[in-house]
């Protein structure tokens, strides 16, 4: 697939390439975008490298994973956001933002854009959202989303070779007023 451009009323939601390597490698030296994202420790810049040349490119290609830099229109990147297929028409959305740029609701924005256009381009009925237990930012982001938060996975995170527990949540096409691909029939509630 060939990526594809998003905005919002604030934000530019696009591919990454090699002209953003120094932002990506800025932004991932604050130690909290390390503790609670997956990306190498310390991050160097042959992994941002690699990751705006390599990675991110090959999800487009081959369907996998859809990354996204969002940022301003002046062209300041306050984020990254990643939709990753993680089995058919679910999705799982991760993201983080710059230290300068959290608590603006730049990432919230950014997650309900990048769900709409999952859900009406991708032919996604349920996207993911994962993060460690304790991550208060990211679970303020799938609050504000939209998420409804479904429990904890125990040991369902390797971060760095550690395994932990992390909640989980999922926003529904039908949460953000969109119709399913696939007919869907919820539990019944539990009698009272």
């Amino acid at each position: 697939m060939d990526p594809v451009t998003l905005t919002t009323e604030r934000l530019l939601l696009r591919t990454v390439g090699p002209q953003d390597t120094d932002a990506v490698y800025a932004a991932a030296q604050d130690p909290e975008i390390q503790r609670w994202t997956t990306i190498p420790s310390p991050y160097l810049l042959e992994h941002a490298e690699l990751f705006v040349e390599q990675i991110a490119p090959d999800g487009w290609r081959d369907a996998s994973m859809f990354t996204f830099g969002v940022f301003l229109p002046s062209g300041e990147l306050v984020g990254m956001l990643g939709l990753t297929m993680r089995s058919l028409g679910v999705a799982e959305v991760g993201f983080w933002a710059t230290k300068e740029h959290r608590g603006n609701g730049y990432i919230t924005e950014a997650t309900l854009r990048a769900a709409h256009w999952a859900f009406t381009h991708l032919s996604v009925d349920r996207v993911e959202w994962r993060a460690e237990v304790g991550n208060a930012g990211s679970r303020a982001v799938a609050e504000r989303a939209g998420f409804t938060i479904e429990g904890v996975l125990r040991s369902a995170i390797n971060n760095k070779g550690v395994r932990r527990d992390c909640w989980v949540g999922s926003l529904l096409p039908s949460d953000v007023g969109l119709p399913s691909t696939a007919a869907y029939l919820p539990a019944p509630a539990p009698a009272p």
